[in-house]
């Protein structure tokens, strides 16, 4: 696991020095990026959600496509289409921007409902369909949307199945006095983005996401996971609550989070870290309770505070999982 948390750490060092003072912030996108999952970054203009796209892509050995949303887009100009050549006589397919492996989708709630959801298969099926022929995203392939939630004119709200298949949100927020003083000081002349260089290879990332994923997960742990999502469809101020895709989630989140700081085995503080930018854009308010303020947020905290969690501990170095769990049984 010491592998997964060096590279890691090149990458968060690398990023960090475009964004300033935003540790958590960047250390949750490179959690998404290892687990294979989409992330939206959403916040007011300025405060970096395209610069830390930016930034995360020009760290990593892949190919990176932007595409700027607006309601003008259509679907073809996202997936690609087929166009007759009348040399050969035969239709070619052009792939379209999506056809990369790190896509950054800049400003999506932009885009029409109908443009929007030609990402659904691309996001979750990790392939586009067009004129009847399915074509294979590239691997690795993520998503990084931005979007600005305050603005509403000339915008369409991310339904919910589209939020759905985002694995994790996250909020840039405005940056600390002494964070903004260090960021002037850095653009005095050049922007630090156009210095920034390739620090982890494709190969690398590719071992780091199949590592990631063989991270031990306790029976308690998993179960904690359950009854924290199941919580979220059972409180009163929820309409719909989270779906099993958000279970999972948080389950692979929680792997990314352990390697990322050193660790074969998640523990329930992994999974407390990681419920409200992996939970909170997935669950519905009820109009009843949105009237009176309460928010999505709110709700993730509350549970976190009300769930219990059972005593999970570590697997002893080099004992069989079998070997563990039995002596976890044993105890209890």
């Amino acid at each position: 696991m010491t592998k997964i948390q060096e590279a890691g750490d090149r990458v968060l060092a690398n990023v960090e020095r475009v964004i300033v003072g935003k540790h958590h912030e960047v250390r949750l996108a490179l959690v998404a990026l290892l687990c294979r999952g989409h992330l939206l970054i959403e916040d007011v203009p300025g405060t970096g959600k395209t610069v830390l796209a930016k930034a995360i892509a020009r760290s990593l050995g892949c190919t990176f496509r932007r595409i700027q949303f607006t309601p003008d887009l259509l679907p073809s100009d996202v997936t690609g289409l087929s166009i007759y050549n009348q040399k050969t006589r035969e239709f070619e397919f052009r792939p379209g921007p999506i056809m990369s492996q790190v896509v950054l989708a800049d400003e999506i709630n932009r885009a029409t409902p109908k443009t929007q959801s030609a990402l659904l298969e691309c996001m979750e099926e990790h392939q586009s369909t067009v004129d009847g022929t399915t074509y294979p995203m590239p691997n690795p392939f993520i998503v990084i949307a931005t979007q600005n939630p305050i603005e509403y004119e000339g915008t369409f709200a991310l339904p919910e199945a589209q939020l759905d298949r985002f694995m994790i949100r996250l909020r840039m927020g405005y940056p600390q006095p002494v964070d903004e003083i260090v960021i002037l000081d850095e653009q005095k002349r050049v922007h630090p983005l156009d210095d920034l260089t390739e620090v982890l290879a494709l190969d690398e990332l590719r071992a780091m996401q199949a590592a990631v994923r063989e991270i031990y997960v306790d029976p308690t742990v998993s179960e904690y996971i359950v009854r924290l999502v199941n919580a979220t469809r059972n409180h009163p101020d929820v309409y719909l609550g989270a779906s099993p895709r958000g279970s999972i989630a948080l389950y692979r989140a929680g792997q990314a989070m352990a390697g990322l700081l050193g660790r074969d085995y998640v523990l329930p503080d992994d999974i407390k870290a990681l419920a409200e930018p992996a939970l909170g854009h997935r669950l519905i308010i009820k109009t009843s309770s949105s009237i009176h303020d309460v928010q999505a947020a709110q709700v993730v905290r509350e549970l976190l505070d009300t769930v219990p969690v059972e005593t999970a501990a570590a697997p002893r170095s080099g004992e069989p999982r079998d070997l563990a769990e039995g002596r976890r049984t044993m105890r209890s």
